[in-house]
């Protein structure tokens, strides 16, 4: 039987308490991958989904996970595996703010790129919910850390970029430490056969849901321009200089031409950061924290790496290089247009690549007409300017820093306003803000020379 579809967050047959977390996050009409899975997910029945970044399809879990969860038994009752330490950071905020009205839920993040020691600390109290990366999960049940054997659900996130990751194995091993009575949440942005396959190894009977890809991109102008191999960095600085987008992602295939790519928009005067696998995780964070904060305009990324990245507002997505299969064009484009907002892609194709336009029209059905950019099209003068600078912190939660303590040691007493201040990142031992250009010298002499809630920090600004 076909669970009833909802259309309204308060429609759902859900707890007081969620209901309360939704209301006061203005949350109201379902997006079409959450009313499409409540029904299954709230009935307790397996799913196979496919959705996209940006969708809902984490407030759709975590509303699941989150009505069935006692928090009077202090076990773990629930794994979220996600490809990233950025997607799993992300899933685990939208968690504890669904989880809200709440009392004393705890929610963990297990990923790599941390240390293992303070891992293992907060690990002592036995989170209701955790969150990681595959390899770092493993890790921590290989050497006894971590039990999931009462777990009452499982999500796997972004399962195709798991797979691509070469997280089988992990994934596998993992779920043999689980409840063969668990439900088995699955979902994908792409459907290659892949995920069908591991769906029948490890789901029962699941729910199967699609959001249709044209959904996505209805908002989009896409652009397609030829371009040889050797004409691609030119084309490419002709598109920024015609449509001068106040911040883009540029997607390449492989990671070392992020590396040469980034390198020329920067000789270029551009303010770009690159984002693969290959970049410590600490550059990584400061990628994506620089980008979202609007301290830098343009972010040079291979698909893995930008997986799970939220960023609103975007204005352009350029593809230097086609992706190799049209799923992940439409993924990659639909990063921008989002909320209804309108947004380019414009995606470089060679001419031996022609067969992949190809596809992606027979799978939107629809037809592409390719565009001309000319040598006047480009602006040696133009880079778009960020209009903040950030300053890393080192503070964080662990320190009981909060984003209002930030706040606070900013403006008072001194000429800085709220309206200075832009988004405020606070992790586990370390901070970031965002601070308008003009303001951001005064920020930074106000932070290194003052406190926060009595504690002096060291202020640097990131570049």
């Amino acid at each position: 039987m076909t669970p009833v579809e909802q259309t309204t967050f308060s429609s759902l047959p859900i707890r007081a308490e969620l209901k309360e977390a939704l209301a006061g996050l203005n949350y109201v009409d379902l997006t079409p991958i959450q009313a499409r899975s409540a029904g299954a997910i709230l009935d307790g029945n397996d799913l196979l989904a496919q959705a996209e970044t940006g969708s809902g399809k984490t407030a759709a879990f975590a509303i699941g996970l989150l009505n069935k969860l006692d928090v009077t038994v202090f076990e773990t009752q629930a794994l979220v595996i996600c490809p990233t330490r950025e997607l799993s950071d992300q899933v685990a905020a939208e968690i504890r703010r669904l989880a809200s009205a709440l009392s004393n839920t705890r929610v963990l993040t297990l990923c790599g790129g941390k240390p293992l020691r303070d891992q293992l600390a907060s690990l002592k109290s036995e989170p209701h919910i955790v969150v990681g990366t595959p390899g770092r999960l493993w890790k921590h049940l290989e050497i006894g850390s971590l039990d999931i054997g009462s777990i009452q659900t499982l999500v796997l996130d972004e399962a195709d970029r798991m797979l691509d990751m070469g997280f089988y194995d992990d994934i596998i091993n993992i779920l043999y430490r689980t409840s063969p009575s668990r439900q088995t949440l699955l979902f994908s942005a792409t459907y290659p056969a892949e995920i069908v396959n591991i769906s029948r190894e490890i789901q029962s009977d699941p729910v199967e849901v699609r959001v249709e890809a044209s959904t996505t991109v209805d908002s989009i102008e896409q652009l397609f321009v030829t371009a040889t191999d050797s004409q691609k960095t030119e084309v490419l600085l002709r598109a920024l200089g015609k449509y001068q987008p106040e911040n883009a992602i540029i997607f390449c295939n492989r990671k070392v031409q992020v590396q040469a790519l980034c390198e020329t928009l920067q000789k270029n005067g551009f303010h770009a950061r690159p984002l693969h696998g290959d970049l410590e995780q600490r550059d990584r964070d400061e990628a994506i924290i620089l980008f979202a904060g609007h301290s830098i305009s343009i972010l040079v990324a291979t698909d893995v790496a930008a997986r799970g990245l939220d960023i609103s507002g975007l204005a352009a997505v350029i593809n230097y290089d086609i992706s190799y299969d049209p799923e992940t064009h439409i993924h990659r484009v639909g990063r921008t247009g989002r909320a209804g907002l309108g947004g380019i892609a414009i995606t470089l194709v060679t001419p031996d690549e022609k067969h992949r336009v190809t596809a992606i029209e027979q799978l939107l059905n629809t037809e592409f007409a390719f565009s001309k950019l000319r040598t006047h099209d480009r602006n040696d003068g133009y880079a778009t300017a960020p209009t903040t600078r950030t300053i890393a912190l080192s503070c964080g939660k662990k320190d009981k820093i909060r984003p209002g303590d930030i706040v606070g040691a900013l403006t008072a007493n001194s000429g800085l306003t709220n309206d200075d201040i832009g988004k405020i990142t606070v992790q586990a031992r370390v901070s970031f803000v965002a601070v308008g250009v003009s303001q951001a010298n005064a920020a930074l002499k106000i932070l290194s020379e003052g406190r926060i809630k009595k504690q002096k920090v060291r202020a640097r600004l990131l570049r």
